[in-house]
């Protein structure tokens, strides 16, 4: 390992790398220590970030103390985050708390100090016990893949040199670092790969490391390729809309069962489980993950982001009363209803304002809402009224509903006025109602 090759690594995750800056984890050991010298010899601009974490006492103390020693010497900004009782050590998953807390810790400083890229110096023997674990765990291409050498800001430039080249470049060239005994220790799984398991494969052929490597390099080109695949298919089955990502339901249905949910994964979608239970749902079935809400629209999957959902008023005060003296009064609901993809929300309904309970409102659908649509013989349901309508399940609850004091249904907006209140040859005050086809 030499510095001229380390240079050819970064070169191929950064174009014109001492254009940058740069965050460094850097933990005292071997690793990151070389990672921080190697920076250091190529002028690079870059501070660092050490997270004491106050589990192994003293030897906690004087991993910082190294990390901050050779910040000092070679003038480097040294960002430290000492663990204390707010940050609530659990009783297990100690690797996942950790890595909370210091990727939390390095976003911060990133954010703080304006660094393009968070620099971590995993290498090829972690992707070899990342691959080994991933493989337990049935995680497919994608975990196989292992560890990515960049992706969103984040770069590991050390991933294709093994633990044994950097022990070698800290020797030839005096850097200090701290070995971590508690790595020795069993206690997690990747420990036990790392002290049992990779030695016996690293037995089996003088040359597996480097097999390796290679067998690594071809499944991430694998999962490029899969994943460019995926994504053409996605937009080939994809209806476009302007304020939701809606999928052809039919066309997914026919793709295997991986693209299924390597598509729907994407959309916090992972479990496999549920994936059969989507297609299979009936009309109007909603599934939620973490950022989306996902509708069943006859034969489309809606998506909808939970974050871009706007909250909406479910009632709104129309009109107190009105003077039956006035022979004729006018409301526009122009700044009132808001637009609707592929309903025309122009309309006029003149009412017979003697046959009204003031005070009039605009709400939402409630449960056994009916009226008697104006064109039609007898009275219907609005929920059937919908249905007959075609309405998308988006439009629904942008739909507002007229009523009076006893709320009973005056019309439906914009799309039916209730025969039974609209103005005849014996009305003598006229209320109009109408919204003008916005341009």
């Amino acid at each position: 390992m030499e510095k001229f090759s380390f240079k050819n690594q970064l070169e191929k995750l950064v174009r014109n790398p001492e254009n940058h800056s740069y965050l460094l984890a850097v933990s005292g050991g071997a690793d990151s220590m070389v990672l921080a010298s190697l920076f250091q010899g190529l002028g690079l601009t870059y501070q660092v970030a050490h997270i004491n974490y106050k589990l192994r006492g003293e030897d906690s103390d004087l991993d910082q103390k190294t990390v901050q020693d050779f910040c000092e010497k070679n003038h480097v900004r040294f960002h430290l985050y000492e663990v204390s009782e707010k940050d609530r050590k659990p009783e297990n998953s100690i690797q996942l708390w950790a890595r909370e807390i210091r990727y939390r810790f390095f976003r911060e400083i990133r954010e703080q100090e304006n660094l393009e890229f968070l620099v971590t110096a995993h290498h090829l023997n972690d992707q070899l016990e990342t691959f080994i674990i991933n493989l337990s765990k049935a995680s497919g291409i994608n975990g196989l893949s292992g560890i990515p050498a960049g992706r969103n800001n984040t770069i590991r430039p050390l991933l294709n040199f093994s633990k044994e080249e950097i022990y070698e470049y800290a020797e030839k060239n005096k850097i200090d670092f701290r070995e971590d005994l508690s790595n020795k220790k069993n206690d997690y799984l990747r420990n036990k790969i790392r002290n049992e398991i990779v030695p016996k494969l690293l037995e089996t052929n003088e040359h597996f490391l480097e097999n390796f490597k290679k067998s690594s390099s071809y499944l991430n080109q694998t999962r490029d390729f899969v994943e460019k695949q995926i994504e053409e298919i996605e937009n080939k089955i994809t209806l476009f809309n302007p304020e939701h990502k809606i999928l052809s339901k039919e066309k997914l249905s026919l793709e295997s069962t991986f693209v299924q949910f390597e598509i729907l994964k994407k959309y916090g979608f992972d479990q496999e489980e549920e994936i059969p239970k989507i297609f299979t749902a009936e009309n109007g079935s909603s599934f939620f993950s973490k950022d989306y809400h996902l509708i069943i629209n006859r034969n489309e999957l809606i998506l909808v982001d939970k974050n871009k959902e706007q909250e909406t008023k479910d009632e709104i005060l129309l009109m107190e009363s009105f003077d039956l003296s006035e022979d004729l009064m006018s409301i526009s609901l122009e700044d009132t209803i808001e637009n609707i993809e592929g309903i025309n929300n122009s309309f006029e309904w003149d009412f017979d304002a003697a046959k009204l309970q003031f005070p009039l409102r605009l709400r939402k659908q409630q449960d056994g809402d009916e009226f008697y649509p104006s064109g039609f013989s007898g009275r219907k349901k609005v929920s059937k009224f919908f249905r007959d309508e075609k309405l998308s399940i988006l439009a629904r609850p942008k739909i507002w509903i007229l009523c009076d004091s006893k709320n009973s249904v005056l019309g439906i907006i914009p799309l039916r006025q209730d025969r039974r209140y609209a103005k005849d040859e014996k009305t003598k005050s006229i209320l109009k109602i109408f919204n003008e086809k916005k341009k």
